[in-house]
C-alpha cells in the first residue's frame, strides 16, 4: 500500500515556517515513515509528480506568477493547508497593502519596470479553497505536526482556539498590563507561542493573529486608559498579521 504523498510549498515568505516542520527532528522521522515527502525543495531536490494528498503552503500572493501558482497547486492538492502569517494573513509584506506599491518601488529599485507585483499581498484563501489554516509568525512545530497527523487520519485538528491570556496563566506570568501598564495583544491574539513575549515581561505582538470570536474595540479602550496614543493602537495592530480581518478592522479604525 502507498504512503499519503506530502508536499511543501513556498509563496512570497521568509521560509521560517517550512524550517519549523525540519525542527521537529525526531518527530519528523516519525512523520516520515507514515508519508511519502513527495515535494520539499527545503529539505530535498527530488521531486516526485503529483497529485498530493497534503499540500502544506507557506507565503502570501504578492504577483501575478503566485495567483497563477497556487490554482495549480489547488489542482492537484486533495487537501491544501496554510501555514504561517504570510499565508494565512498577507503577511508582514501586507503592510504595502496601505500604501502605494508605485511610490515604494521607485523608491527602492533602480529599475523599477523590471518589478511585477500585485497591489497587495493577500492570504491564500482569498484566491484559493484552504481546507485548514495554521497561525503563527513561526507556527508552532507541534501545532504543525497535529494537523498532518489528523488530515491524515481523517479527524478534525486539535488546535487549541484560546488566546495568548491563558498560555499566561498556565506559565504563571504575572499579566503586563495590568501590573506594568504594558501595552499588550495577548487578550486577543490566538494562542500557540508558550506566551513567549509575556515570559519575558514584553507585551504579546500578535504572532499569532486573531484568536476567533476577538474583541479589540475592548483592548482598545485599555490602551487608551493606559496612556497609548490612537497612533500607537493603530501600529500595534499593523505587524505581522495587519490585514487580518479583525486587526485590519481595528487599526482602520485608529487611523488619522
Amino acid at each position: 500500500m502507498s504512503k499519503p504523498k506530502l508536499a511543501v510549498w513556498k509563496f512570497s515568505s521568509c521560509d521560517g515556517c517550512q524550517l519549523s516542520l525540519l525542527d521537529c527532528e525526531d518527530e519528523l522521522l516519525t512523520v516520515a515513515s507514515k508519508i511519502e515527502i513527495a515535494n520539499f525543495p527545503e529539505a530535498s531536490r527530488e521531486v516526485i509528480d503529483g497529485p498530493y494528498d497534503l499540500s502544506l503552503v507557506e507565503g502570501s500572493i504578492t504577483t501575478p506568477h503566485d495567483l497563477e501558482r497556487i490554482k495549480e497547486v489547488r489542482k492537484i492538492s486533495k487537501y491544501l493547508i496554510t501555514i504561517g502569517a504570510c499565508a494565512t494573513a498577507g503577511g508582514i509584506q501586507a503592510l504595502k497593502n496601505f500604501k502605494s506599491v508605485k511610490d515604494f518601488i521607485s523608491i527602492v529599485y533602480a529599475t523599477p519596470d523590471y518589478i511585477s507585483t500585485l497591489d497587495k499581498s493577500t492570504a491564500i484563501a482569498d484566491h484559493v479553497k484552504v481546507d485548514f489554516e495554521l497561525h503563527g509568525c513561526p507556527i508552532n512545530k507541534e501545532q504543525l505536526l497535529e494537523v498532518i497527523s489528523a488530515f491524515l487520519k481523517g479527524r478534525k485538528p486539535n488546535v487549541f482556539a484560546h488566546s495568548v491570556c491563558l498560555e499566561c496563566k498556565l506559565a504563571g506570568n504575572v499579566c503586563v498590563m495590568v501590573s506594568h501598564g504594558t501595552a499588550c495583544l495577548g487578550p486577543v491574539t490566538h494562542a500557540g507561542c508558550g506566551a513567549l513575549c509575556p515570559s519575558y515581561t514584553r507585551g504579546c505582538f500578535g504572532c499569532y493573529g486573531a484568536k476567533e470570536n476577538t474583541n479589540t474595540n475592548s483592548l482598545s479602550n485599555k490602551l487608551y486608559q493606559l496612556g497609548v496614543k490612537n497612533q500607537d493602537i493603530m501600529k500595534l495592530f499593523r505587524s505581522y498579521n495587519a490585514y487580518t480581518p479583525d486587526f485590519l478592522k481595528e487599526s482602520t479604525r485608529h487611523e488619522q
